[in-house]
């Protein structure tokens, strides 16, 4: 397809894009718009839409003017659909039923290549330390191999609490900080050309599958699965979208494209937002599943188990499926 085959092709699009970016941003008559309401999914999936075209016309080194109209549009859209000043429930609405999953979904490449530097390690780490027990003190020292024995024993009053916690509302309070902070570390490592946040996710995946590799070899792995199965749902996933947004601030510094460096990191940063704000509500809900839930002693595997599948499910139907019909 040439250029010009290419601008009729799509040109519909690109016309109703600016003609609704135009209809936002004209001040209301009497205090109120006269006009239909506008439709914010189509704008959305017309902004969606018109990236993609952009990449491909950037790809094929199409005509300069044709490039600077669709970088203008998308920014313009940007500007509209993740800087808009409305608060409250609705907001927060829109953000939870589309803007996260489809954020989610447009950085499909940096979660997948997230996903791939944090479970490899996991694995890897876990068969080694699972046949060679001794392997995991070049991961931990002594005594944090007996915190993590007397934590997952089925002797415990409390599974996987910490000795310095009382109750399960301190251990709430650290799994926040805990978890935060990995995700930060995954999340702001981008800053270093990318690799920073695949050092710490490869480095968490490893940490993980070594713990989980020693206890199952202990024989403890009853205690130590069943702990981890419904609040990894939540958890895993945000230290891997963590991850894959500090991709996108990577990326975005080594190839800016047309862009200078610092343009092409701020708008990777505002795309990575929605992302951010997705983890972190990941992160409290993990937090509190961990605490009140995974903790308790006496519920049976069998029913954590059960509840885990149901979160998974729920956790990746939400962000493959969730949204898509705005488009």
């Amino acid at each position: 397809m040439n250029p010009l085959q290419f601008e009729q092709r799509y040109q519909p699009e690109w016309d109703e894009l600016q003609k609704l970016l135009a209809r936002i941003h004209k001040p209301p008559r009497w205090g109120r718009r006269t006009d239909q309401e506008i439709a914010g999914e189509r704008v959305a999936a017309l902004y969606r839409r018109t990236c993609e075209q952009l990449a491909l016309a950037r790809a094929r080194a199409y005509p300069t003017y044709l490039i600077d109209r669709l970088e203008q549009l998308t920014a313009d859209a940007h500007q509209v659909i993740y800087q808009h000043t409305e608060l409250g429930l609705s907001r927060l609405k829109q953000m939870v039923a589309h803007d996260f999953p489809c954020a989610v979904r447009a950085h499909a490449t940096y979660v997948w290549i997230a996903l791939a530097v944090f479970a490899i390690p996991t694995l890897v780490a876990g068969c080694l330390v699972y046949f060679r027990p001794e392997l995991i003190v070049t991961v931990i020292n002594g005594s944090q191999v007996d915190d993590f024995e007397k934590m997952y024993s089925q002797a415990a009053q409390s599974i996987g609490r910490a000795r310095d916690a009382q109750t399960d509302w301190q251990m709430f309070g650290f799994y926040i900080r805990n978890n935060i902070g990995i995700a930060f570390q995954c999340f702001a490592g981008g800053l270093f050309a990318g690799l920073g946040s695949l050092f710490f996710l490869a480095f968490n995946g490893a940490y993980g599958g070594a713990v989980g590799g020693y206890l199952t070899a202990r024989g403890l792995g009853t205690t130590f699965y069943s702990f981890i199965v419904t609040h990894a749902a939540f958890e895993l996933t945000a230290i891997v979208l963590s991850g894959a947004a500090g991709l996108r601030l990577g990326h975005a510094l080594l190839a800016p494209g047309r862009q200078r460096r610092l343009q092409s990191l701020v708008e990777a940063a505002q795309e990575s937002t929605v992302i951010v704000y997705g983890v972190f509500a990941f992160l409290l809900i993990a937090a509190a599943i961990e605490a009140f839930w995974s903790s308790a002693a006496w519920m049976p595997p069998s029913m954590k188990y059960g509840v885990a599948a149901l979160c998974w499910m729920g956790v990746i139907s939400y962000l493959t499926m969730q949204g898509r019909s705005a488009r």
